[in-house]
């Protein structure tokens, strides 16, 4: 029988708000690594950041993100339980620290670090993603590995591959796909959790290329695939479908607005997502709404 330990929505939501201006005063010590089992040798961790993908058995150890640094000894923790051994490989499916901010702890540790060569560059460099300034990362911090397009990993019975389809929530966004379970991890190219997707246009994002993204993983699964976002509970090619969906109905309303001249201050008064009832979120409509127009531009 499957473990499962759900993560709630809500938790979820909670726990991508965490990476805001306040997240360097947050006391880690309370927060819960979960773990959903979703096939043999797949698993998902949920705690504070982005969730975890997790590919183990008798070939190695593959982890996808690692969350915030102060948890790594919670999520070796967690890790174990599944009976994995310690992490061999680990990819980071795009640069921001709530998806990469263990990389230093598990390099130290001996895992071999993958992603896409954007990744390195803006981890080297530093910067701002979500209001936080990140510095420039240790360099046992940093990718050893790099990929234009992507690479696989045959190992633990399975076809792991690692897919660049042209980023869109920053510019070296990676999509993971398990062929034989029948998995993908989306990254932060899908939000399920309330509010709008958040397109860092500031590390390279665009709301068109996330969408191309979409579309291609779109094409790459079957209605059976789970899926993985990274952040929100556990979906499926519906759900995916339908927020791809409400992505192009927003940038159509906003294109509209800018084909009738308005200027972004105006398209944003003019509250063109005010029927999409999406929740309060780590992302508001106004703020999509600028995303999209600086996409456009």
């Amino acid at each position: 029988m499957k473990k499962l330990v759900t993560a709630t929505l809500a938790a979820s939501a909670a726990a991508l708000l965490a990476a805001s201006p306040a997240m360097a005063q947050r006391n880690f010590d309370d927060v819960q690594i979960t773990t959903e089992e979703i096939a043999p040798g797949v698993a998902v961790l949920f705690g504070a950041g982005g969730n975890i993908g997790v590919s183990h058995g008798e070939d190695g150890t593959v982890l996808i993100d690692d969350q915030f640094a102060p948890l790594t000894a919670k999520i070796q923790a967690a890790i174990a339980e599944l009976g994995a051994g310690p992490v061999d490989y680990l990819i980071n499916t795009h640069w921001h620290f709530d998806h990469s901010g263990g990389n230093e702890n598990f390099g130290k540790a001996g895992a071999l670090i993958f992603a896409h060569h954007n990744v390195r560059t803006r981890m080297a460099a530093g910067g701002m993603a979500a209001g936080n300034s990140t510095p420039p990362a240790a360099k046992i911090a940093l990718p050893v590995v790099t990929y234009e397009q992507g690479l696989r990993f045959n190992l633990n019975g399975d076809r792991v591959n690692v897919v660049f389809t042209g980023g869109g929530h920053t510019d070296g966004d990676s999509v993971i796909h398990w062929e034989e379970a029948n998995i993908v991890h989306m990254g932060d190219l899908y939000f399920k959790i309330p509010g709008y997707p958040f397109i860092d246009v500031n590390s390279g994002g665009n709301v068109v290329n996330a969408m191309n993204s979409l579309d291609q993983v779109i094409r790459m699964i079957d209605d059976e695939t789970q899926v993985i976002p990274g952040h929100g509970p556990m979906s499926n090619k519906a759900e995916l479908v339908a927020y791809r969906a409400m992505m192009g109905e927003a940038v159509s309303l906003v294109r509209a607005l800018r084909d009738e001249g308005m200027t972004k201050e105006e398209a944003i008064a003019a509250k063109p997502l005010a029927g999409f009832n999406r929740g309060e979120g780590f992302i508001g409509p106004d703020q999509f709404v600028e995303a999209i127009w600086t996409s456009l531009d």
